[in-house]
């Protein structure tokens, strides 16, 4: 029952953020015949703002498991998003594995997971250090990635475009390429996002 709940909640949540995307912010979709129907994906984007998940989820189309901070939950509105849209916490500094394990869980079922190689908003222009995650869960899995490029400005009445590109595929690489790949996945995300 409260799974039938929490999927009611979770539908009503995206129709709100599809129509405030699309009134307020214009919202362009560029390449969505680039996001598989079915088969499992992972989706990586650059991160402007705390819109970019639930844009992500409303235009790709697809079911999908996010990775976040668990440091967002302190904020009771993005904990209550988080429950509902089944969020997997991150805890950088910690050498807790829980999220890594969930998330090849999904995959290896055949699932799709969602995450910012970033690491935090606007992390490149931060001089942040780009995350390796998407590249360790394709290597690990074999799944595809989406690259996803989000520009425009996320302020009221601003537009958005949100740019898939072409699933990139590294089952030819081996599991040490670790940096080669998250450097292909990266400059294909800013590519996307100009």
């Amino acid at each position: 029952m409260a799974k039938f709940f929490k999927l009611i909640i979770r539908k009503i949540i995206e129709n709100i953020f599809h129509l405030y995307y699309i009134i307020i912010h214009r919202i362009k979709v560029e390449g969505r015949q680039n996001v598989p129907k079915d088969g499992t994906i992972i989706f990586c984007a650059n991160h402007k703002s705390f819109l970019d998940p639930p844009l992500i989820k409303v235009t790709a189309k697809r079911e999908m498991y996010f990775l976040a901070k668990k440091s967002l939950t302190k904020n009771p509105l993005l904990r209550f998003l988080g429950w509902v849209f089944d969020v997997m916490l991150v805890t950088p500094e910690a050498k807790d594995t829980t999220a890594i394990k969930e998330s090849l869980k999904h995959l290896k079922k055949g699932e799709c997971i969602a995450l910012f190689p970033e690491g935090t908003r606007n992390g490149i222009s931060k001089g942040e250090k780009v995350k390796d995650g998407a590249a360790f869960f394709a290597l690990r899995t074999g799944a595809k990635v989406v690259p996803i490029g989000i520009s425009g400005n996320a302020k009221f009445l601003s537009k958005l475009t949100i740019r898939y590109g072409k699933p990139l595929d590294f089952s030819s690489y081996n599991k040490e390429d670790v940096e080669e790949v998250t450097k292909i996945i990266m400059d294909n995300i800013l590519e996307l996002a100009k």
